[in-house]
């Protein structure tokens, strides 16, 4: 049997952004982060690691997420590749047999998108598929098992799985995704 994890990737400092982005209120009034784990609790993830970096303590405390597993990146400066590592090692002593992987300043990809990707696969280990967005790779990503430790080698500063996916792009699987939804992350705070 197949169990994908849902992985949120919300430990950046956000220094563009002037913050975590994590801690960013969206127009609804959601954390960012509680929105991503909203996303993924509703797209299908019955269980969710959320990666916490930068102000983990107040992510904490501020937060309403749930019963999901909160991991820390000891080294979250270094760029969101040490984030997908940390997760996934997170994940390597669990039944994962694959990690559903959203980042948290993408607020744009709703719960259709990750139910679309989760219908396209078995989730097993072999699993390798990135929503598309106008025949670009972009997010969520689903990472089966058998992949994460090429993930991880080639995860290095704000390279998250892009390396592995373009040096396995025979087998990675796109899910075509940009009429439900748009994987537009949030660099800058919008302009008032």
């Amino acid at each position: 049997m197949s169990t994908i994890v849902g992985l949120v990737l919300a430990a950046g400092g956000g220094r563009r952004y002037g913050g975590p982005k994590a801690l960013v209120r969206h127009d609804d009034g959601q954390l960012l982060v509680e929105r991503a784990v909203a996303t993924l609790r509703d797209g299908g993830c019955t269980r969710i690691l959320v990666v916490l970096g930068a102000e983990a303590a107040r992510v904490r405390g501020e937060a309403q997420l749930g019963d999901v597993e909160l991991v820390e990146n000891a080294v979250w400066k270094s760029g969101m590749g040490s984030s997908l590592r940390t997760g996934l090692a997170a994940l390597a002593g669990t039944d994962a047999t694959a990690a559903a992987v959203l980042l948290v300043d993408t607020p744009g990809i709703g719960p259709d998108a990750v139910a679309r990707l989760l219908a396209a696969t078995d989730g097993g280990p072999g699993a390798l598929l990135t929503a598309t967005y106008k025949g670009k790779r972009g997010h969520p990503v689903i990472l089966g098992r058998d992949h994460w430790a090429g993930v991880t080698t080639l995860a290095t500063a704000d390279v998250g799985a892009r390396a592995y996916l373009v040096a396995h792009a025979d087998q990675v699987q796109g899910v075509p995704c940009e009429d439900i939804a748009d994987d537009t992350d949030l660099d800058v705070p919008p302009e008032s």
